[in-house]
């Protein structure tokens, strides 16, 4: 008899829980790990790729004659020309080739403005 109340007392004293639902278990085990894995790679990938290419678009925008321009292939040339969607470079003493103005991959030496003062 005496065996028997204890075990009713502790049956009835413990607190009564719900069931866990399936979103329960996904939010206490997985759901962090997500949302953070989310987070930095908004942060270490696709932020800085999106600043890269703002960078080139608007390096690619101020191209002008006299830029010393280097490309994907390590051809390094002088802007003679600029057009819309195409540069002539000259890469050695009249020697000009053609290139497309997207291709630019690096600006080494911008040409001085004109000085109108003399």
């Amino acid at each position: 008899m005496f065996g028997t109340a204890a075990y009713a007392q502790t049956a009835a004293s413990a607190p009564a829980q719900a069931p866990a639902g399936p979103f329960d278990s996904l939010l206490s085990s997985g759901m962090p790990m997500i949302l953070m894995m989310v987070v930095l790679g908004y942060f270490l990938l696709w932020r800085p790729q999106q600043k890269r290419i703002k960078d080139h678009q608007n390096m690619i925008g101020a191209l002008k004659r006299g830029d010393v321009v280097v490309l994907p292939s390590g051809v390094i040339g002088k802007v003679v020309k600029v057009e819309d969607h195409e540069l002539t470079l000259e890469i050695a003493q009249g020697v000009t080739v053609k290139a497309v103005r997207h291709m630019v991959h690096e600006v080494r030496a911008r040409a001085e403005p004109a000085n109108d003062s003399k």
